[in-house]
């Protein structure tokens, strides 16, 4: 017979879980050289002295009208010029549309491996990138906001709100790919995913992402054992959720097949980032989780002209 207390308790476990993850992505945040949150500060100051460009946001200067879309709320409509279209419109005022940075962990069964060479899952190592990215965002003038779940904020506690959001919708974040849906031209998207699924499947969802113009950066997490084999002899193999299992008596024979495979499908991912002008990186979990969010920070920099990051690096590789 069901226990009828375990699964109240199984969402508080997964719950403190995330919290505690937020506690180490801002442990993680606060460990990087403040520098460079302020020099992406000045070299955005600069930009936009250059290009005279103006942004929308609060105040009372009208900016622009512009199509409606999932993350704006009903109070925003302007319903007077919707009257007139068969689209809904939204009346834009000066600094409402500041750049936006939309973040996606990827918390399907897939994330939860952990293989016998590193101490954390992919999924661990997801959210704490995710959290700590946002944080620094934050602290550099940015509004962020995660994928299909919450509003861009620039508060100081946006963070926090992110984490409490996450746990609050935990049992249904189990998608393997980002939501479908259209991001502003100067937004930006960090997409933090092993990305094993078939490739027309993650080309199909990136690419609506990118359709407005939208930059992004694709962080691929794996464990070290996905990408080497390592296991010798007779090896059980199970699918995520466990519903499929495979028998295989010398596991080193399928070890050459397997690494061209998988670097070939690697290299088509690379190819996706390339073709739209975002940028790949790959983080190992074995790895400190400082490296990639590194070399993230120093590729937002780089790209604070035009928010477009371009290339692909390893880690340790900025």
């Amino acid at each position: 017979m069901a226990n009828p207390a375990a699964e109240p308790r199984q969402d508080a476990a997964r719950g403190a879980g995330v919290l505690g993850l937020e506690r180490e992505a801002l442990g993680l945040a606060d460990r990087l050289p403040n520098i460079l949150i302020e020099a992406k500060r000045i070299a955005q100051t600069v930009a936009h002295g250059i290009h005279g460009r103006r942004r929308a946001g609060p105040g009372e200067t009208f900016w622009q009208f512009r199509q409606f879309q999932s993350s704006d709320t009903a109070r925003q409509i302007d319903w007077r010029r919707s009257a007139s279209s068969d689209h809904l419109y939204v009346r834009e005022r000066e600094w409402e549309a500041a750049h936006t940075l939309w973040l996606w962990p990827d918390l399907s069964p897939s994330m939860d491996f952990r293989s016998h060479l590193t101490g954390t899952t992919k999924r661990e190592r997801a959210i704490v990138l995710m959290l700590a990215a946002a944080e620094l965002l934050v602290r550099g003038g940015e509004r962020v906001a995660y994928l299909g779940l919450t509003q861009p904020t620039a508060s100081r506690k946006a963070t926090t709100r992110i984490a409490e959001a996450m746990v609050a919708n935990e049992p249904s974040l189990t998608a393997t790919q980002p939501p479908k849906t259209h991001l502003r031209r100067f937004s930006g998207v960090l997409l933090f995913s092993d990305f094993l699924d078939p490739i027309a499947k993650t080309r199909e969802h990136v690419e609506m992402l990118a359709a407005d113009g939208a930059s992004g950066h694709l962080v691929q997490i794996l464990d070290p054992a996905e990408e080497s084999l390592p296991y010798e002899g007779r090896t059980e193999f199970l699918s995520p959720i466990g519903d499929d299992r495979w028998v295989i008596d010398r596991a080193q024979s399928l070890r050459t097949r397997y690494r061209q495979r998988f670097e070939a499908h690697r290299a088509e991912l690379a190819a996706i980032a390339k073709r739209l002008g975002w940028s790949f990186l790959v983080h190992h979990t074995d790895r400190p989780a400082s490296e990639p969010l590194l070399t993230l920070i120093m590729r937002l920099q780089g790209g604070a002209g035009d928010h477009r990051w371009q290339g692909q690096a390893s880690e340790g590789q900025p």
